[in-house]
């Protein structure tokens, strides 16, 4: 100890090291006179002495100057002296050199600090994994691999190889359990990887819904006594027998979980008893289930047991309870932050960057759910509850508002209030809806701008327009990045046919919200009456993006397809609309139209039926059906057709005549004359019908031709005075126009046919057209071997054709002059008409293209 020093304080720790002999500074050997000497004579390029008889001690001994490296000097018995050199490298002689800048005697040789030139450490040894040991850890090690592989592939949703990867965990851990038991290491079985293997493999079993194996898997890790805690996997078991609906099975599990399961953990027992709860509630055991719920909502209320308890209650019918219920479901405390807490209130930069970070993170995310699902739950048993509390609906919600302003939850009043204008609305009672959303005129931006839409949805059903548009400007001046607002100032617009200025409403709720179908929807239809069909495509293309089972987008998709002339992909979307709705009677017509425009009679004639089994109705569709019949040559099939064409319009003669023609075509000639003689009952200053009468009375000797031909005379003279006026009426209100251009505006003889004129025109107007429409009906048979060389219109519905002069003889019909040369009463003039499918998509505007007013809040 008399060696050791303590320091002083004041002493420095270091001092001293830096003190030596100056002789030993390299860095003065510049001014050494001395040294520069010595380093100029012959005295210091001396060759070094050697011994002149190899064995004497002196023949190992080196030569030193005052300076530099010395040679190894070796005493007689060969121990190498103090500061010699020992494998090329000197000692140093004082602590002042700096570690590693040692000089050496050999020349050439390199600055090598750390050894590197001795080459790399050799290799380490290999372990022997033949040894158990080792075998035993590899496969310990393949199991926790393929135990992690499965959860991993679960979690991705690949079921089915986490289910493999199981199996495979399961199967190495009985060869490893045996291996151990051959090196007798039995005692040291890892049980924790047993259970790790047993529990995974019975969950893979549950998530690929093979309940059988996983409730034996469960089975062998709840009957081994091994297994701590085990017990609480019975609760796992009841998830099963409750997804086979095996409730009572399930109860008994929940039970035994509960028994196993100690009071410290709380959390876990409370679920467990929720779980027992919505059990009962399953079973139809409500008092049962409100027990369960009861004690939960007294040790630790939540939402979701509060709002089950009010459905409990509510199912049993017990107002008294149900209001108490809904009073501690809305006392719940959720735990979560104020919003107030992200709004940055100072100039700090620091605080302010941390709100910044924590505004949108999943904590934060997690407490907006959270305050989400609550305000759903208390809606939800406010809009339940409200009818059944009190005598009437008003009054119940009117509570269930009162109660809400005074909780935590005092923004929901509004939405209450709100949707009791929408319950209205569900009742039918449009006045007291209408009442209720005006009442939110004054409150704050938020709510105004949510009744100002409803309100103007209203209105917009009434077709009170004005008033819609009035409301949607209230609405959109509250809140101007509200998109149900500016859709229905869109629609407004739109109605008023100012296509243009709707579109710039679209585009900006669309702005406001890009996620907003209702205004892209209606932004197509927008285009699509501008003419600008490409600009349409890509609304409903994107449209059908975001709703992929979409009928009406689809259709849309198919019918501007057909306008931009590519019937081909108007198909292909036609077909993937009765994929969704195969029903669909207009589709399926509109798919008949197509094809028959391809020149496909066979696919046209099936959707066409189709359409007709569907809807029987479709007046297009059953003439269809019955002009292809008539040119297949089965006209006995087309009179059904066309007498349900009859019953649809039976103020139409057009399909009477039809019916009695396809009689006559099909040889059935009493019945011919009986459905004329019909026809013209009800119809008896019908030409084409008094025509037809004569000659089959005729052709089969009645007596009755010479009365029908008399009415047929009278009927054609009245037919030609009538022409006579319509032209004459015509010819005078032309010659006034151009009389009343002329002359003076003093001029009173051009008054009178001008102001007369019209009349006449109208009337006699309505005649011709009316004697236009019914006069084409039958053709003679001496046309029928031009039926075959007849252009598309001819063929197509069995286009019509003048008929014979009524002194052209009539003749005997025959099976091969009975042909498709069937006329179309309509005239020959005209095409088979298009479905109403398309009918419905150009003419009318809201019917059915739902412009998608949303009647919920924002």
């Amino acid at each position: 100890m008399e060696n050791v020093h303590l320091a002083v304080e004041e002493d420095d720790l270091y001092s001293g090291y830096n003190e030596y002999d100056p002789t030993f500074d390299s860095e003065e050997l510049e001014n050494d006179v001395g040294f520069q000497q010595a380093v100029r004579t012959s005295h210091g390029r001396r060759p070094p002495m050697t011994a002149k008889f190899p064995g004497t001690a002196m023949g190992a001994r080196p030569l030193a100057s005052s300076f530099g490296s010395r040679m190894p000097l070796a005493s007689s018995m060969g121990r190498p002296m103090t500061g010699a050199v020992q494998d090329g490298a000197a000692r140093p002689m004082t602590a002042v050199r700096a570690a590693g800048y040692t000089s050496s005697l050999t020349r050439g040789s390199t600055f090598d600090p750390l050894g590197q030139s001795k080459g790399p450490a050799p290799p380490l040894e290999a372990k022997n994994e033949d040894t158990p040991e080792e075998k035993i850890k590899i496969l310990e090690k393949k199991v926790n691999d393929l135990i992690e592989e499965s959860c991993m592939a679960q979690s991705i949703g690949a079921l089915q190889l986490a289910l493999e990867k199981a199996k495979e965990a399961g199967r190495k851990e009985r060869a490893l359990v045996r291996q151990r038991e051959q090196s007798g290491n039995a005692d040291h079985i890892n049980l924790d990887l047993t259970y790790s293997v047993l529990l995974n493999l019975a969950n893979q079993y549950a998530n690929n819904e093979m309940y059988p194996e996983a409730l034996n898997s469960y089975q062998v890790i709840v009957k081994n006594k091994m297994f701590s805690n085990a017990g609480r996997l019975k609760v796992n078991m009841a998830n099963i027998y409750f997804k086979q609906k095996n409730y009572p099975k399930a109860i008994k599990f929940y039970r035994m979980a509960l028994d196993q399961i100690s009071n410290t953990h709380k959390e876990m027992r409370i679920k467990i008893m929720q779980n027992i709860g919505v059990v009962f509630v399953r079973m139809g055991q409500y008092s049962d289930a409100i027990t369960s719920f009861e004690h939960i909502m007294s040790e630790s209320p939540n939402i979701r047991t509060g709002f089950n308890l009010i459905l409990c209650y509510y199912a049993i019918g017990d107002r008294e309870r149900m209001k108490k219920a809904f009073q501690k479901l809305i006392s719940v405390p959720l735990g979560i932050d104020d919003e107030d807490k992200y709004i940055p209130t100072n100039d700090d930069t620091n605080s302010n960057m941390v709100i910044e970070a924590i505004k949108n993170d999943k904590l934060h995310q997690m407490e907006r759910d959270l305050k989400v699902l609550a305000e759903k739950y208390i809606m939800t048993a406010a809009k339940l509850i409200a009818p059944a509390i009190e005598t009437s609906f008003a009054t119940g919600f009117d509570w269930c508002v009162d109660m809400v302003k005074s909780s935590q939850y005092v923004e929901l009043a509004n939405d209450l209030e709100i949707n009791k204008a929408i319950t209205y609305l569900r009742q039918k009672d449009f006045n007291q809806a209408v009442e209720t959303l005006k009442t939110f005129e004054k409150k704050d931006s938020r709510v105004k701008s949510a009744a100002a839409t409803n309100l103007s949805f209203l209105y917009f059903l009434e077709k009170d327009y004005d008033q819609a548009d009035r409301y949607a400007d209230l609405a959109m001046n509250a809140d101007r990045y509200n998109p149900a607002a500016l859709i229905n100032k869109g629609n407004t617009v739109f109605v008023k046919q100012d296509y243009e200025k709707a579109a710039e409403f679209y585009k900006e709720a669309l702005r406001n919200d890009s996620s907003c179908t209702e205004a892209l929807y209606n932004l197509g239809l927008t285009y699509k009456r501008l003419n600008r069909l490409e600009e349409a495509l890509d609304c409903f293309l994107k449209l059908h993006a975001i709703l992929r089972n979409s009928a009406q987008v689809m259709y849309q998709l198919a019918h501007l397809y057909e306008l931009l002339e590519d019937p081909q992909q108007a198909i292909e979307w036609l077909m993937q609309v009765i994929s969704v709705t195969p029903t669909d009677p207009q589709a399926l017509a509109k798919l008949g139209e197509l094809h028959d425009g391809e020149g496909d009679k066979s696919q046209a004639f099936q959707y066409y039926y189709e359409s007709f089994r569907y809807f029987p109705s479709n007046i297009d569709v059953i003439e269809w059906l019955g002009a292809y019949y008539i040119e297949t040559q089965f006209c006995e099939k087309a009179i059904q057709y066309f007498e349900r064409a009859t019953l649809i319009q039976p103020t139409q003669v057009k399909w009477q005549l039809m019916v009695a023609s396809c009689y006559r075509r099909s040889g059935n000639y009493q019945k011919a004359l009986e459905t004329y003689k019909d026809i013209h009952r009800k119809f008896p200053e019908n030409v084409e019908c008094l025509r037809f009468l004569v000659r089959l009375c005729t052709d089969m000797g009645l007596k009755e031709v010479q009365d029908y031909a008399t009415k047929l005379k009278k009927v054609e003279k009245m037919k030609e005075i009538r022409e006579q006026r319509v032209k004459s009426g015509r010819e005078g209100s032309a010659r006034g126009r151009r009389e009343g251009r002329e002359g003076s505006a003093g001029s009173v003889g051009i008054s009178t046919p001008v102001l007369t004129s019209p009349k006449k025109s109208s009337i006699m107007d309505d005649v011709k057209a009316e004697s236009k429409q019914l006069s084409p009906v039958l053709d003679s048979g001496r046309d029928s071997g031009h039926s075959s060389s007849s252009t598309k219109g001819e063929r197509l519905s069995a286009k019509m054709r003048s008929l014979p002069g009524s002194n052209e003889p009539y003749e005997t019909s025959s099976p091969k002059e009975l042909d498709a040369s069937y006329v179309d009463p309509l005239g020959p003039q005209m095409e088979r008409p298009k479905t109403g499918a398309k009918r419905r998509v150009e003419d009318d505007d809201f019917a059915d293209e739902e412009l998608g007013d949303d009647l919920l809040p924002e």
